[in-house]
């Protein structure tokens, strides 16, 4: 008989035992892809909420005195403002949401403040995302929250900082940081407020090395840095970063935990249900080898088995694990929920991978079962 009637006949046979097995490899492919295709969703929504940390990296000028800069948290010396649109156009930069300003502690009614001019946010060609930071329009500014009290500013209101008029849109709630004492406006009102046209002393960035294997990633950006602006240094903010890496790497490190769990608890479940199918089966196999059925082919039956167990369970498990993700994966991941869609390359894996792991989980007791002589077998029976 043909064997793939003879599988036929034993899958209808045996029916309980194949409707268990096929659980096991539908269960452990619908969370697989479940979980891969929440993944890419889950790292996308980690980096969106890490970069709510703040920017992490700081791009002065290669002259600038890091005792005052890290005394005052500004440069002491000024670039040119052409520098930010030399970064956005780098393609595979390690940097993004450049954000250039320029601010100076300047005298203002009585008080000392620190005007910072921002310029809109700008992305490498490569690595568009949405800002991270407002933009501030021209003739507006944003105050901080001791200088409205002290002075009694209310949104809505004009100031007159050194004969540029900006309006008040907003002031901003307590930080305890500087950003109480400054006052935030376009960049180039603050390059005529003071007289510093086309000049800017920093530009914030976020790296896009979370996922390089390096241990210096510092190392990489300076020297990407250097071949674009060896005017420039780099400063990472050190624990800014770390965080960002430190959450990224425990995201990934919890997914393939639970993803190695679930293969290991399937595949000893198919290699049980194995070992129990070819127990139950010691005489049959020792009469159709009596009989003058080979190893092989016996084996070849029951592995096939095992493949077709693996390919109904892969359909069956793609459409449940695709499906799980859909549904659930918005509720989950709401920052990133537009990008969760069914993933059809995992179809292909699933179909190539779920029938291997079958075969392969029922491969020992098979072997062990077709290689005893059928003669001890049926004298045991």
């Amino acid at each position: 008989m043909h064997i793939a009637k003879l599988i036929v006949k034993e899958i209808l046979h045996r029916k309980t035992h194949f409707l268990l097995g096929l659980v096991a490899v539908a269960a452990a492919v619908a969370l697989v892809v479940a979980f891969v295709t929440t993944a890419a969703a889950g790292n996308r929504e980690t980096a969106r909420l890490m970069l709510k940390t703040g920017f992490n990296l700081r791009i002065i000028p290669a002259d600038a005195d890091m005792n005052r800069f890290l005394i005052n948290g500004f440069s002491d010396r000024t670039m040119p403002a052409g520098y930010l649109d030399t970064m956005a156009r780098q393609e595979g930069f390690s940097y993004n949401h450049l954000l250039a300003s320029l601010q100076q502690k300047i005298a203002w009614r009585g008080m000392e403040v620190i005007l910072t001019g921002l310029a809109p946010e700008v992305c490498p060609p490569d690595r568009k995302k949405p800002p991270m930071v407002f933009e501030v329009k021209r003739g507006t500014a944003y105050m901080g929250s001791v200088l409205a009290e002290a002075l009694d500013i209310k949104k809505g209101d004009a100031i007159d900082v050194n004969g540029t008029m900006l309006e008040i849109v907003q002031c901003l709630s307590p930080s305890g940081t500087l950003d109480d004492i400054r006052i935030q406006c376009h960049i180039a009102d603050a390059q005529t407020i003071l007289n510093l046209p086309g000049r800017i002393n920093e530009i914030q960035a976020v790296d896009c090395l979370c996922f390089v294997p390096t241990d210096d990633p510092l190392a990489i950006l300076k020297d990407e840095l250097a071949r674009v602006l060896p005017e420039a240094q780099v400063i990472q903010i050190a624990r800014i970063a770390e965080a960002r890496n430190q959450q990224r790497r425990m995201v990934q490190s919890y997914l393939a935990f639970i993803m190695a769990a679930v293969i290991v608890v399937a595949g000893a479940w198919i290699g049980l249900l194995a070992m129990l199918n070819v127990r139950q089966r010691q005489s049959e196999i020792g009469i159709m080898r009596a009989i003058g059925y080979r190893a092989d082919y016996i084996a070849a039956l029951l592995l096939g088995k095992a493949v077709l167990m693996g390919l109904v369970g892969a359909l069956i498990g793609f459409t449940v694990g695709s499906a799980l993700a859909v549904v659930f994966g918005p509720d989950i991941f709401k920052v990133t929920a537009k990008a969760l869609k069914t993933d059809y390359a995992l179809l292909l894996w699933s179909l190539i991978a779920a029938p291997a792991f079958a075969a392969v989980a029922s491969f020992i007791p098979v072997m062990r079962a077709v290689a005893q002589d059928p003669a001890d077998t049926l004298r045991k029976e």
